[in-house]
């Protein structure tokens, strides 16, 4: 018995081991990194993970011809009513809110001028859209606040309408993914979503969890910083999806002001404080910051509260935050940096 005690009390106090596993989700490379004791446990909660993330991959699809965002863009076209599921509505709910936070420079209505540009395809040629039918998207004005509900089923007459979560739904299901990790027992974490990161608690001895932001010119990490509990960082870069055409680049992330495609900066991270969507809000925060570039991203990062952020122009200065620069560790300095705005 004394025996028997002392086993149980070993595997009680068993330190915490690293458990990895990764995948190929929402178009983009997965990583969990787990701590715990029990390995079997962390294995079965990175496999809860990933197989909630794959479903909602394969509904939240925009292109996918079986996904439930292309039965809802199919009956928005045609002018039908949709009933979409719990998680759709969510997504639809919350875009409109942060639609109108961002003053438009985030909109999943503009699905449309994505597939315009070339973006709805795994591979994409390097070519324009025919003027005149952007021309034509531009001017029907596509805004999730032209979706009305009627008794749980959306309606929009505006064939221009086209969904498009691509700019939120990792976010979305970052906070979703901690929740579940929670849930089942895990309290030291680190989940990335293609550069979108949340972190759950520290490291087993006690230090904080460091990631890195790629560089946008070179396939390296530019620099490194520190994020706490329930912190999570957000990067939109040109240089994820695109392609380049007679000198210029053109990529996915499209202004729905004017449709365009140039990439007027690099790329922008920002870091979401803790609360129950702070997945949500440094995926989305990131492309107002974009479009609205180094002078006018102060003004929209106070709107959404952001803890810090660090956006590359398009002559490769930095512009950062003064409480975000004194979390960075640089592995490429730049060889312009400016400080400023606040947070």
């Amino acid at each position: 018995m004394a025996a028997l005690f002392i086993c149980l009390l070993a595997a009680c106090s068993r330190a915490p081991e690293v458990y990895r596993q990764e995948s190929y989700v929402f178009g983009t490379r997965v990583e969990l990194t787990l701590y715990a004791a029990d390995q079997a446990a962390a294995a079965h909660a990175a496999a809860a993970v990933l197989a909630e993330l794959d479903r909602l991959h394969r509904q939240l699809h925009a292109w996918a011809p079986d996904s439930e965002v292309a039965a809802a863009n199919r009956a928005l076209a045609s002018g039908q009513p949709f009933r979409p599921s719990p998680e759709l509505a969510e997504l639809l709910y919350q875009g409109q809110r942060l639609e109108v936070q961002s003053d438009g420079l985030f909109s999943p209505a503009i699905g449309a001028l994505v597939a315009a540009w070339g973006f709805h395809a795994d591979s994409y040629a390097a070519r324009l859209p025919p003027a005149d039918g952007l021309a034509a998207l531009l001017a029907a004005r596509p805004r999730l606040a032209d979706i009305r509900w009627q008794g749980g089923q959306i309606l929009a007459h505006k064939p221009a309408l086209q969904l498009d979560f691509g700019g939120m739904a990792k976010g979305w299901a970052l906070d979703r993914a901690r929740r579940q990790l929670l849930k089942a027992g895990i309290s030291s974490a680190l989940l990335n979503i293609g550069g979108n990161i949340m972190v759950l608690g520290r490291k087993p001895d006690g230090s904080p969890w460091r990631v890195g932001i790629r560089h946008p010119r070179r396939a390296a990490a530019m620099l490194s910083l520190t994020l706490n509990d329930g912190e999570a960082l957000g990067t939109s870069g040109d240089y994820q999806r695109y392609f380049e055409l007679d000198g210029r680049r053109y990529c996915h992330l499209i202004d729905p002001r004017d449709g365009n495609a140039d990439c007027r900066v690099q790329s922008v991270s920002v870091l979401a404080r803790p609360g129950s969507d702070a997945g949500l809000v440094s995926d989305v925060a990131s492309k107002p910051l974009y479009f609205a570039g180094p002078q006018q991203a102060a003004n929209l990062a106070r709107r959404f509260a952001l803890a810090g952020w660090l956006l590359v122009d398009a002559q490769g200065a930095v512009w950062v935050t003064p409480a975000l620069r004194q979390r960075l560790q640089w592995q490429q300095p730049p060889d312009s940096l400016y400080v400023t705005g606040a947070p």
